[in-house]
């Protein structure tokens, strides 16, 4: 497993060599919220597609 260090360094490696220090903090926001998205669908679960919708079916104006 890579080490944090290595995850971060990867993801510079990919970015625009002129891109400022919000847009390397932004990505390691997204990367982190998605982390955090993929560890709760682990441990609770997830919704399927009908469940989804039938719960946005509620909000929605049509």
């Amino acid at each position: 497993m890579s080490s944090a260090k290595e995850k971060v360094e990867s993801m510079l490696r990919k970015l625009p060599n002129d891109c400022t220090v919000e847009d390397i903090q932004y990505h390691l926001y997204v990367l982190g919220k998605v982390r955090q998205g993929l560890q709760v669908a682990d441990t609770e679960g997830v919704l399927q597609q009908a469940e989804v919708e039938g719960l946005l079916n509620k909000w929605l104006i049509e």
